[in-house]
């Protein structure tokens, strides 16, 4: 086949969970004998020149990146609040540069598929229809109203009031977008329930983001137990939220248990104003750490207390398949399938947190326990090459 990927960042380096979901379905494609061509957007928050992609990789696809600044301005945003009714989020990945890209690739190739990597590349979907006869697959890493309308649950004053206007306006916009492709491949079963409950009638593959085994699982005596550790996108506004909120109700409590017990925080473009709220004892802030999978290997429990967020966490998928054992929220846990108290712990409350970390510290064997059966689960279910054969069945059924 021969697919064309849009995406709104480039998925190389693949450093967060949607650039490692996209980055792993693009090399299984190609060993799976597959063409495949990428245009991706290069936004002021993720830029990658062609150059600084490695042989290895650029031979699974034939890269292109087109400028699409995608600013977050304040002035901007409240001018698009007062005289658009489109969602903010959404027009700042409109580019007339990225269409004319586009109409360009699609006047050169017969594609058989060009591929949707989330909801931000829904407009280009006329362009798509207008220039070529591929099959159109929405690729749906989340429900991306619903993240904003948490976020809003848990925000307050002027902040509360423009989030909830931001989710009903991406709700809108997704409501929009239901049934103007082809097939729809959401991440989760839930996420497909929500857009079916929206009016979805096209064939839909319930197909998670992967993960590559690129890393064996550490013995227990290269792991530094006990210890915590949180890793994932700093910049991102659920990481922020859920992690001030452990630390101010769960860590003290939890340091003041166990004061020898280390909590790692690991994340790339953290704030100013966050990164001060770390320097708290028994903590270290490492930023973006080189391997995150080598990070992730040293270390033994990891805590994921988001609140809000949609679609289903990468991260705690990699976790799992190296041995990790998870102690999220079910909101972080959400899409995922894994079972409490057999391979995951959750906890909601900032009594669930202390009960469950200190379950871990204080039992070896109900940790190692645990972790086993998270590794079995993560690379039975969310093993990268299997996950694109049966994606690639799918489009083979519906697009010849």
């Amino acid at each position: 086949m021969n697919l064309l990927l849009l995406t709104n960042k480039p998925p190389y380096p693949a450093k967060d969970g949607g650039a490692i979901s996209m980055m792993n379905l693009i090399r299984k494609f190609s060993e799976q004998g597959h063409k495949l061509t990428v245009l991706s957007m290069n936004t002021r928050k993720h830029t990658t020149l062609a150059s600084d992609i490695p042989p290895e990789i650029r031979k699974t696809a034939d890269f292109h990146f087109v400028d699409v600044p995608a600013k977050i301005s304040y002035s901007a945003a409240f001018f698009n609040l007062i005289f658009s009714h489109e969602p903010y989020n959404a027009v700042r990945f409109i580019s007339a540069d990225y269409q004319k890209k586009l109409e360009k690739l699609l006047s050169k190739n017969n594609f058989d598929v060009v591929q949707l990597e989330g909801l931000y590349l829904c407009p280009y979907i006329p362009a798509i229809r207008e220039k070529s006869n591929a099959a159109i697959v929405y690729r749906a890493h989340n429900v991306e109203y619903e993240i904003w309308e948490r976020t809003a649950a848990i925000s307050s004053g002027l902040k509360k009031l423009y989030l909830r206007n931001l989710a009903h306006r991406l709700c809108r916009f997704e409501q929009k977008t239901i049934n103007q492709y082809d097939l729809l491949v959401p991440f989760t079963a839930r996420d497909a329930a929500i857009f079916n409950k929206m009016g979805n009638n096209r064939p839909l593959l319930v197909s998670p983001a992967s993960v590559d085994w690129g890393e064996p699982i550490s013995e227990i005596s290269q792991i530094e137990y006990p210890s915590l550790f949180h890793i994932g996108s700093l910049e991102w506004a659920p990481n922020q939220d859920g992690l001030i909120w452990f630390l101010d109700n769960c860590w003290t409590r939890i340091h003041k248990k166990f004061p020898s017990l280390n909590f790692y925080i690991a994340g790339r473009n953290a704030p100013e104003w966050l990164t001060p709220k770390f320097r708290t004892p028994g903590i270290t802030f490492l930023g973006e750490v080189d391997d995150a999978r080598m990070f992730m290997n040293s270390k033994a429990v990891m805590v994921v207390p988001l609140l809000s967020g949609s679609g289903m966490r990468v991260k705690i998928v990699e976790g799992m398949a190296l041995g990790k054992v998870i102690v999220s929220t079910t909101i972080g846990a959400e899409g995922i399938g894994a079972v409490q108290g057999k391979n995951i712990l959750l906890a909601d409350t900032p009594d669930d947190f202390v009960v469950q970390v200190s379950a871990l510290v204080e039992n070896k064997d109900l940790f190692l326990t645990i972790g086993r059966d998270a590794a079995g689960f993560a690379r039975e279910n969310f093993d990268a090459e299997t996950l694109a054969a049966k994606l690639l069945d799918f489009y083979k059924k519906h697009c010849s």
